[in-house]
């Protein structure tokens, strides 16, 4: 058992409590959260106390990449156009060994744990993260990326795509989970990302999509012009403008239905948003990735007001310095408590496992985070954690 006392314990779900504590069960489950003087204190187990800190339900990474870290300081964001720097990401991936998108895996999610992220929505191609999991013990879901501009490519993309799926399912249990991700207009085709939406619904799979990320994603699916049409032309790929949103092009696809992850949507309008709510897909924000792009904000408020999930991203240390979630509020101007509730349980509920984690109350996996807070404010805290605990094991401590 392990019992842990904070200057402040934040359930999200009930109010703050001064001077509370959790006690974690033996199956790694919560079974009291309180005042300090009301919670148990078992002989038999470990006891700890951070009296100037605060204790927060573990926090949901909800859009990593992290099989990509040992690219940080070489993503060149905001030199040049958004689809040479696509190319140059997908360069150095080619050029990238398969031990090397491992320990890449690796080395990110120690990263998230020391920045208090006890989940993780990885989207990737090699499973080098699901590696990472299973060798470490650590909850998430990996979503397997599926690639393919030409329409000749779905057969052998899919074959792939089914392989690695199926690999990847045999590491699974229930704190790590396998979804699919076809990654984006501009690099899988029409057919692949119907056989890809019918292959997830067969197989009960989650989707993530980038989607309406640029003005040139916007550009391509609106009117079949611009930087990412001239690219494919010069592989011999010839894109038809769809004369639609990027958001409408994947809902006619079928690809945007309830539980899917919509990654980025900043170029959307009204309309966009009325499909989103339909579908009842989760939007996964990342503020900083977005403006390293020039790519500009995703429409925050008004998707809230709509009802729509949203939860927090922090992309790749590509595209940004490093895996700070409270960073990724800080730029989008969000305040502290609604911070908390986005990094929390909006996370668990973009991924479906809202019953499971995302807030402190019994009978939900004790994953933990304990942040020094900044006298005298408390929220947001710096953002390395003193100690993280997953399903009631201790993965970081300071």
């Amino acid at each position: 058992m392990l019992r842990i006392r904070a200057g402040v314990v934040y359930p999200v779900t009930a109010p703050p409590i001064e001077d509370g504590a959790v006690l974690v069960g033996p199956d790694g489950r919560i079974t009291a959260v309180g005042p300090h003087a009301k919670v148990p204190a078992p002989h038999d187990g470990e006891q700890l106390e951070f009296r100037e800190a605060i204790l927060t339900p573990g926090l949901v990474n909800a859009h990593t990449h992290l099989e990509l870290t040992h690219l940080v300081g070489k993503n060149g964001a905001g030199e040049g156009s958004f689809a040479s720097w696509i190319k140059r990401i997908r360069e150095l991936k080619d050029a990238t060994p398969p031990e090397a998108f491992i320990a890449a895996a690796e080395q990110g999610l120690r990263d998230c744990w020391a920045r208090g992220v006890t989940c993780i929505a990885e989207t990737g191609s090699t499973g080098a993260a699901m590696e990472a999991l299973v060798r470490f013990g650590g909850r998430g879901i990996v979503y397997q990326e599926v690639f393919g501009p030409d329409p000749a490519q779905a057969p052998s993309a899919m074959e792939a795509l089914e392989r690695q799926v199926l690999r990847l399912r045999r590491l699974a249990t229930t704190m790590r989970g396998v979804g699919v991700s076809p990654h984006a207009p501009y690099t899988v085709s029409e057919p692949l990302y119907r056989q890809v939406a019918q292959f997830a619904e067969q197989e009960r799979l989650p989707l993530a999509v980038h989607v309406a990320e640029s003005p040139e994603e916007t550009e391509l699916v609106q009117s079949g012009v611009g930087e990412f049409a001239s690219a494919l032309r010069r592989r011999g790929i010839l894109f038809a403008a769809r004369h639609c949103s990027p958001v409408q092009y994947l809902h006619e696809l079928g690809v945007l239905r309830a539980g899917t992850l919509a990654i980025h949507c900043v170029q959307v309008d009204a309309a966009d948003l009325q499909i989103l709510k339909k579908a009842r897909v989760a939007v996964v924000h990342c503020p900083r990735s977005n403006r390293a792009h020039g790519h500009g904000m995703a429409p925050f408020t008004e998707m809230q007001e709509l009802g729509l999930t949203v939860s927090i991203g922090t992309d790749s240390v590509v595209s940004v310095p490093d895996l700070d979630l409270w960073a990724e509020t800080r730029v989008s101007w969000i305040g502290a408590d609604e911070s908390l509730r986005l990094l929390t349980l909006e996370g668990a509920r973009a991924l479906g496992w809202v019953q499971t984690i995302g807030s402190l109350e019994v009978g939900k996996a004790a994953d933990l985070a304990v942040f020094r807070h900044n006298p005298p404010q408390l929220l947001p805290p710096p953002p390395n954690a003193l100690l993280t605990v997953i399903a009631g094991r201790v993965v970081h401590r300071a």
